[in-house]
């Protein structure tokens, strides 16, 4: 249904205002618990996997990015994701970068964005993840600083967004990796990382606490941040965030997302390897995907561009992948 008559009417729509539509309508099921119980299904025990002491009822989860303000958790949980991570949120609430924002890449199967963390800020999640009803898999929660916090202070965003909101949260994501804030992957550098890690796992109240890989560093980069992760405590990796390189011609700014990512996120996953849990993230779209990340070392998989191409059937379809061989 997704494929044959939903995705062509949104695709008809400016990329922002279908993301919009589709957040509001999965906002409904937050009147209709058991109907989204019911969509979800029973969870299938063998699927059960635990990492960084967390309980994930399968490895398949969405990528922050999609449910910024956590408006969409019950909606999220009916498709069967085994954990939903929302965000990135801010201290503060911000609007982001200019419109147009947010673009297809159809013959690419890829997403365009430059958002620039717009966000209604830390209480306004943490007010709605106070209210949810339904929670059958984890949530974590992915945070950032505000656009016009200084770099020599950004650590202290950081800490405020865990102070809020790690009660409320499964884990937290530090999210240094996004293209669109002018200056933050900056802040993986060694020195920097190592103080903000550092602020957010003194008000994580003990909840793990996970640092996102930007695609575009060098191996040697990449091996530093993740030594400081190890030597700071965090719990886990998430490999990886958008790629401002392009391996296609476009115009528009920003960072990539889809299946061009596939093979430059993996090769940062398989650098991640025997040194802390990770989530494997970038261009996963079927089965055989789902595979390739297991492979080279995750323990999670995420999904973000290949929901918004295939629709909500692709969820089950990858959870069916991770199921263990009889």
């Amino acid at each position: 249904m997704y494929r044959s008559l939903l995705k062509p009417l949104l695709f008809r729509l400016d990329a922002e205002v279908a993301h919009h539509l589709g957040i509001g309508s999965l906002s409904l099921l937050d009147g209709a618990v058991g109907l989204a119980k019911a969509l979800r299904g029973p969870d299938d025990p063998a699927l059960e996997r635990t990492f960084f002491g967390v309980k994930f009822p399968n490895r398949i989860g969405l990528a922050a990015g999609l449910d910024k303000n956590a408006e969409a958790l019950v909606g999220l949980f009916a498709m069967g994701f085994g954990f939903v991570e929302v965000g990135t949120v801010t201290p503060r609430p911000q609007p982001g970068n200019d419109k147009p924002r947010l673009f297809r890449v159809p013959e690419h199967h890829a997403l365009i964005n430059r958002m620039g963390f717009n966000n209604a800020g830390a209480q306004a999640m943490a007010s709605r993840l106070r209210e949810l009803e339904w929670r059958p898999a984890p949530v974590g929660v992915n945070i950032g600083k505000n656009k016009d916090t200084p770099n020599e202070r950004a650590h202290e965003d950081y800490a405020a967004c865990s102070r809020a909101l790690a009660p409320l949260a499964d884990y937290l994501v530090v999210n240094l990796s996004s293209p669109n804030t002018p200056g933050l992957r900056a802040l993986q550098e060694p020195e920097a990382l190592k103080r903000i890690l550092g602020a957010t796992k003194a008000e994580a109240g003990g909840k793990p606490v996970l640092l996102k890989i930007a695609p575009d560093l060098e191996d040697e980069a990449v091996d530093a941040a993740i030594a400081v992760a190890v030597a700071e405590g965090a719990a886990g990796l998430i490999a990886t965030n958008t790629t401002i390189a392009r391996p296609f011609i476009h115009p528009e700014a920003g960072g990539l997302s889809g299946a061009p990512l596939f093979s430059k996120s993996t090769h940062v996953l398989s650098r991640c390897r025997g040194r802390l849990p990770a989530i494997g993230v970038g261009g996963v779209f079927t089965p055989e995907d789902v595979k390739a990340k297991l492979e080279a070392g995750a323990s999670l998989v995420q999904i973000y561009t290949g929901l918004i191409y295939d629709g909500p059937s692709l969820v089950k379809r990858l959870v069916s992948a991770t199921a263990p061989q009889r």
